[in-house]
């Protein structure tokens, strides 16, 4: 197939298309991670964006149905160097064109993406148009130019589950994989997984756009996860009488949530121990009484460095979101505690007499480093404290 991405200033690439036969406008972005594009395409963050990797090389492990982070694919489009034409990986299931395929999503390979990278890095993110459907120049940029965009959109009623639920209520899905040691452990080597520890601490967790590996972290630190949809009023969180509140990713426009920052508002004042993370986070400081702004062009991949202030530590990050929260409308009983080490944008924020704490990234990776997960533990000591 033929495939074109077009932009709203005027530029337009043409590559080969791989996925489906298909059409869709998103927010152009990049992503710098040199693994994990399975849990990018499957991470509700990326609602409404055509995500570019920087990595030229995809495709080489193919997908596997273990490592999705939610029920299925978020982006607009996948947009690539170069599709590698084979599939090297015992766990794989699909090559990353059938499962583009299956969920009907446009790909597009053999363009120049260290050229669109750098567009994109100066101009800053641009609305978009990609297609594997022989649409003609004039009709992508169009498009492209009509796109309505991100800002003030609620993307989150579109990923957020729709009915509350406990999370892995018989521990099949939670617990940290295991190496296959000897031929005993042959045949189950796939689905070999350490012991979980006992879930003694209820928690509600608000799904804004939830990735299963926070699910994941927040049951290996023993908690008993109730998810919730992202419109739950605080007093129906509080119903499930939990120990504390999570407050997870998602997508979008922070500042399109009143529903969100108003819940969480109520949540703050009844004084129960508060973690939010990336999309959290933000909707945190609106809660504060903050402001959020778009950045130029985001933080997207593994590699980001975060200094904590309160130990001069510096944590190298996972990254996905286009908005931060504006350290200057801050409230004077809310600290900042971490900023980005790239260009000084919030990173974290600790309320100064309230059990309450967030971080703009994700400390869950999946893909990424590790530094970051002692948060969750973080977590159970500071509700165990209160």
């Amino acid at each position: 197939m033929k495939a074109i991405l077009a932009l709203e200033d005027g530029s337009v690439f043409h590559g080969q298309g791989f996925g489906a036969p298909a059409s869709a406008c998103g927010e152009v972005c990049f992503n710098t991670s040199m693994t994990g594009y399975q849990e990018i395409l499957t991470d509700p963050s990326y609602k409404g964006q055509i995500v570019t990797m920087t990595y030229p090389h995809i495709g080489n492990y193919g997908i596997n149905s273990v490592d999705v982070e939610s029920w299925r694919p978020h982006v607009a489009g996948f947009v690539i160097r170069e599709l590698s034409p084979v599939v090297s990986n015992w766990r794989a299931d699909f090559t990353l064109d059938e499962y583009l395929q299956k969920y009907r999503l446009p790909g597009i390979q053999g363009l120049d993406t260290r050229a669109l990278t750098k567009k994109l890095r100066v101009r800053g993110a641009l609305n978009g148009f990609i297609s594997t459907e022989g649409v003609a120049e004039e009709e992508a940029l169009a498009q492209a130019k009509g796109w309505h965009g991100l800002l003030g959109v609620d993307y989150v009623k579109e990923v957020t589950h729709k009915e509350a639920f406990r999370w892995d209520e018989q521990d099949q899905q939670s617990a940290e994989f295991d190496l296959a040691k000897g031929n005993a452990a042959a045949g189950s080597a796939r689905d070999l997984r350490l012991p979980l520890r006992k879930a003694d601490i209820p928690i509600v967790a608000y799904d804004f756009g939830m990735k299963y590996n926070i699910l994941r972290q927040l049951r290996q630190q023993g908690f008993q996860v109730q998810v919730v949809p992202a419109t739950t009023p605080a007093s129906e969180a509080l119903k499930y009488k939990p120990a504390g509140v999570f407050l997870s990713n998602g997508p979008g426009d922070p500042a399109a949530l009143p529903y969100a920052a108003q819940a969480v508002a109520d949540l703050v004042k009844s004084g129960i121990p508060i973690f939010g993370i990336c999309l959290g986070h933000q909707i945190l400081g609106l809660a504060f009484g903050g402001k959020t702004f778009k950045l130029k062009f985001g933080h997207r991949g593994a590699n980001q460095p975060v200094k904590d202030l309160e130990t001069g530590r510096v944590e190298i990050t996972s990254q996905n979101h286009g908005f931060a929260v504006d350290a200057d409308s801050l409230p004077q009983d809310v600290t900042v505690n971490r900023i980005n080490l790239n260009d000084q944008t919030v990173e974290g924020m600790r309320h100064r007499t309230k059990p309450i704490f967030c971080v703009q990234y994700h400390p869950e990776a999946s893909p990424g480093p590790h530094d970051s997960r002692p948060l969750f533990t973080e977590f159970r000591e500071m509700i165990q404290k209160a």
